[in-house]
């Protein structure tokens, strides 16, 4: 007997698994027929795997079928699960894909596309906190609702949608690798986006572990309040004001304030955010400065 997922309300019913996939209907749909989800969860192939994929699929053929829901229009399909094997399956030459066809709400194929992939662990922390946000946003679900379609825990699904509130650096650091999801989930116990940010950087300057960020953050957090704020020597609606520039900004920004007058830094990593930076602040110039 085979064991049932833990993912996903009724899943078996959606998602064909080994043992059922025989009760569909299977059916050679043109490749140029179907056309990707723009809700899709996962946002990143890779073109390696998709090569490897594409090699396999060349010399076995596709094994598993994606599955597809008719859109009205053409073309005539849309993916609900499957994208990387259409894709690889376009790569590989072929001009047909095994299909099964499922009559679906817009809102259920982001649910199964979403679970599937959970499944496969296909997802980035990132790309599972945008399909959270698009079921709650576009769709009304509660985070409880969430998480009961994606067999989570709603405090895990809540931790995982924090991490779309962490400052532009953090969320870069994050998809690239350079930062893992534990570390994110710590930087933001910090309480502003400022200490964030510095400790993003001694986590790249030291190569800090998950668990030395943890002990960094508990003990930034258990310093007296009033020698974090001597440090900077900036009164309280100053550090409030940074607060909002480096919200409406999402980096970090420092303002310094001297004898006779002060200084307003606004920090940048790469000069593509050196540019994003630029355009905000001179209402989105026609033309890159920095060409």
């Amino acid at each position: 007997m085979a064991r049932r997922s833990g993912l996903g309300r009724g899943l078996d019913a959606l998602i064909p698994q080994t043992t059922a996939v025989s009760t569909d209907v299977i059916q050679e749909i043109a490749i140029e027929e179907i056309t990707p989800n723009p809700r899709q969860p996962r946002q990143w192939f890779g073109d390696e795997d998709l090569q490897e994929l594409a090699e396999s699929i060349r010399q076995h053929g596709v094994v598993q079928p994606i599955i597809v829901a008719r859109t009205g229009s053409r073309p005539s399909y849309q993916i609900v699960a499957g994208e990387r094997r259409w894709r690889a399956a376009r790569l590989a030459g072929l001009t047909v894909i095994p299909a099964i066809i499922r009559e679906l709400s817009p809102r259920e194929a982001v649910e199964i596309a979403l679970v599937e992939n959970l499944q496969r662990a296909d997802l980035s922390p990132l790309e599972t906190a945008l399909a959270y946000r698009t079921l709650i946003e576009e769709f009304g679900l509660t985070q409880s609702e969430v998480a009961e379609r994606v067999g989570k825990s709603r405090s895990a699904v809540a931790n995982t949608l924090r991490l779309l509130d962490a400052p532009a650096p953090i969320q870069r650091a994050l998809a690239s690798g350079e930062i893992s999801e534990g570390h994110a989930r710590a930087l933001l116990s910090l309480p502003d986006a400022s200490a964030q940010l510095e400790a993003l950087r001694l986590i790249r300057d030291r190569g800090l572990t998950v668990r030395q960020t943890e002990d960094l953050v508990r003990r930034w957090s258990t310093r007296p309040q009033s020698h974090r704020r001597s440090t900077t020597n900036v009164p309280l609606e100053f550090e409030r004001a940074t607060q909002e520039l480096q919200r409406r900004l999402r980096t970090k920004v420092e303002l310094r304030r001297g004898a006779r007058g002060g200084r307003l830094i606004i920090h940048y990593s790469t000069l593509e955010e050196l540019q994003r930076l630029l355009d905000e602040l001179l209402g989105q110039p026609d033309d890159d400065l920095l060409d």
